[in-house]
């Protein structure tokens, strides 16, 4: 961004130089700018307020480099009278003070210190599919449908949505706002609420790396199959043939046993072994993936938000087009309806199940990707007028809406598979009983196919892909299908991975490297850890990490971020840094979720998944070769001790850095806050002191003379306005 904004400004002086002729030296131009800025901090508050009406600046345009672009713009709606003359020189003066309030409108509600060139959007769609494209992830196609039709259908929707609003959106819209008004990173944003809380950015840094790691495998298997999907026949269409000793072939029997996508998918693209203890021969086409992969997330990142802004056009909007199609193509298929009713067909029994609102809660959270620090880090980046709360509602909902679209494509296609394969039993039924065979014949049940659908990657890549065999054409949509989960995967990488990157940045562990160089490091590191999943174990390491490192630390650390906003940095001070932004106070609502309602589904959802842990235990699945199937096995002492590291590694920073801090120690180093324009969105906004109403009172302990009731002592941010800032 930095490069970009220099080669702007070289580009703004080439331009003012070409124009000499017609306006006056530059040198004379800045003595000129100089003495109406002076005079334009005297005028009237009426003129300033109009002017910013009538502008609608340049979005994220954070550096005073773009100053004389402006001046250019202007200078060219009109001809200009000859050189000279005074209707010449009054028209320049004139152009000149509107550029410079203008810009000193926009530096208000965008800007930085001369000086500080921290990224910006170049527009509010690119933010919106950015953080759409982050929170839209693999989760909302091969998580929810699963849940959804296991949990009581369209029953399941109830604690869904409940559990979006009381705990998914408040979160979501906390994040947002508060990286957009303090503009850092995690481990900068919650140092600057309270030295001692930097360890909630500094766990939500290492949960980023730990999840980036084995996240970046669902893109090389993606990769993988996508490669795979020009081949003609599909490799995973048919069983493998065998050459046995005599010089005779036969189909593999463990594919036989199995299924040709079951075969395709543990034997032939993980070689999975029987166990995590085995790990067997390197994978070294998984490795090969896994190269690839890393190198097009570092390709993809390495110019920045600006850069990687511009691919989230592509990555976010694809997967859309892609449902779009296979909507289409599903709703057409046989046996799409039964699919779609089995999916939404209530049952209110479940209700009751304390199972289900646990389930709910945990998709809802994590589906929207809280408590990764991506969000801070995108919301740094806005401009510090920019509607926060409209951003939460817009993507929480899109990211809900995109789930049960998602749903109805994939119980769509999955009905189509069910009635088929419910047509073939009753037809070798039919069969058996016409030869008079009434015993051990096949049960046929299409609504025990229907519930006999996996989540996560056996949804993906075996029972998805052994539909679009069935397809007309089945090499172009598998084309599609896994070009889209590619997409879908490479988005919230960005975003998680972006998390990491910022928090790096923001704590200046490597002040002379550039930002380039830190993510070709992270990248570099990640990929060579991430060879561990290029074996016969990889799959099963993968489940490991996946079931422990990404879910009891993003809780606990969401949890302690409602916690420091409510009890540290006050709940009142931060509606009235939101109304400051969007000049519109939050709702009561939200205010009471953030206090109290909040961090109480999220202590319900941990305390009841620890207890499910207890007493339900853990294991995974592993493949049996000689059965040609999958059977639980727990997990060895030895993966129980990883788990546990993952976790504490994650988590233990956030008592850590406190503990430190009270001894002296200083393990995030203070810095100083980011520049803020409190002063001028107050008078932009019109903003006066909020008096608490009688119920903010009583529930929230506000109390008249500004302080607030069970709040700790807060560290705050100096309120300097532009002028005291300019002297």
């Amino acid at each position: 961004m930095a490069n970009t904004a220099q080669l702007l400004r070289r580009q703004s002086s080439r331009d003012i130089v070409l124009k000499s002729q017609k306006s006056i030296d530059q040198l004379e131009l800045r003595e000129l700018r100089g003495r109406l800025v002076s005079k334009e901090h005297g005028v009237s508050h009426h003129h300033h307020t109009s002017l910013h009406h009538h502008h609608q600046p340049m979005y994220g345009a954070t550096n005073q480099g773009f100053m004389s672009d402006a001046f250019d713009e202007s200078s060219e709606l009109e001809q200009e009278p000859p050189f000279g003359s005074d209707a010449s020189t009054s028209k320049i003066k004139v152009e000149l003070a509107t550029a410079v309030d203008q810009q000193e409108q926009q530096d208000i509600v965008e800007g930085e210190k001369e000086g500080d060139e921290r990224e910006s959007w170049d527009s509010k769609i690119m933010f919106l599919l950015a953080t759409i494209g982050y929170a839209v992830g693999l989760g909302n196609v091969w998580r929810f449908p699963y849940l959804a039709q296991k949990n009581g259908g369209g029953a399941f929707l109830v604690p869904y949505f409940i559990m979006l609003c009381i705990q998914g959106i408040p979160i979501f819209y906390l994040e947002l706002a508060i990286g957009q008004r303090l503009r850092k990173g995690a481990i900068g944003v919650w140092s600057q609420v309270s030295p001692y809380l930097g360890g909630i950015g500094i766990s939500s840094a290492v949960v980023s790396f730990i999840v980036a790691l084995y996240y970046n495998t669902i893109i090389a298997w993606c990769l993988i199959y996508l490669l795979h999907s020009f081949e003609s026949p599909l490799p995973w269409a048919d069983c493998p043939t065998r050459l046995y000793k005599n010089y005779t072939y036969d189909h593999e029997p463990e594919c036989v046993a199995s299924s040709p996508t079951q075969f395709y998918w543990y034997r032939t693209t993980l070689q999975c072994s029987e166990g995590v203890d085995m790990p067997e021969n390197f994978n070294y086409h998984m490795a090969i993936a896994l190269i690839v992969s890393w190198f097009l997330v570092y390709i993809c990142m390495v110019q920045g938000i600006t850069s990687s802004g511009k691919i989230v056009y592509m990555t976010a909007i694809f997967p859309y087009v892609v449902l779009i199609i296979f909507f289409f193509r599903g709703i057409t298929l046989k046996g799409a309806a039964d699919g779609v009713a089995h999916l939404f067909t209530p049952r209110w029994d479940t209700l009751l199940d304390p199972v289900v609102w646990l389930e709910a809660g945990t998709q809802i959270f994590f589906s929207l990707g809280l408590a990764f620090g991506g969000l801070i880090a995108f919301s740094s980046y806005n401009p510090a007028n920019n509607n926060c709360y409209r951003d939460a509602i817009l993507v929480s909902l899109t990211n809900c809406g995109t789930s049960m679209f998602a749903g109805v494509v994939v119980f769509s296609v999955i009905g189509f598979k069910a009635t088929a394969t419910f047509d073939r039993c009753t037809e070798d039924r039919a069969a058996l009983v016409a030869q008079n065979r009434t015993h051990n014949l096949p049960i046929c049940d299409l609504q025990q196919e229907l519930a006999n659908s996996a989540s996560g990657t056996g949804l993906a890549f075996i029972i998805f892909t052994e539909a679009i065999n069935q397809f007309p054409g089945a090499q172009l949509w598998a084309v599609l299908f896994f070009l889209m989960l590619f997409t879908l995967g490479i988005d919230s990488q960005f975003g998680t991975l972006e998390g990491v990157v910022t928090s790096l940045v923001d704590m200046k562990l490597f002040p002379n490297l550039p930002k380039e160089w830190i993510v070709g490091a992270l990248c570099l590191s990640c990929c060579l850890i991430s060879m561990c999943f290029a074996n016969g174990a990889g799959s099963y390491i993968f489940q490991l990490m996946d079931s422990f490192a990404g879910n009891f630390p993003l809780l606990i650390i969401a949890l302690f971020e409602c916690l420091s906003i409510s009890y540290i940095y006050g709940v009142r001070r931060f509606s009235d840094d939101i109304e400051m932004m969007t000049g519109s106070r939050p709702g009561f609502y939200w205010m009471f979720c953030w206090k109290y309602l909040s961090p109480c589904a999220m202590v319900t959802i941990l305390l009841a998944s620890f207890y499910q842990l207890l007493t339900e235990g853990s294991s995974y699945p592993a493949w049996i070769a000689a059965q040609g199937a999958t059977e639980n096995m727990e997990w060895p002492h030895w993966c129980i001790v990883i788990a546990f590291i993952l976790i504490l590694s994650s988590i233990l920073w956030i008592p850590l850095v406190a503990i430190l801090r009270l001894c002296g120690i200083k393990v995030v180093e203070d810095s100083d806050p980011a520049w803020f324009p409190e002063a001028e969105l107050r008078e932009v906004h019109g903003i006066v002191p909020h008096e608490p109403t009688e119920l903010e009172r009583s529930i929230f302990c506000f109390n008249m003379d500004g302080t607030e009731g069970m709040c700790c002592p807060k560290y705050g941010l100096p309120e300097k306005s532009l002028e005291e800032e300019e002297e």
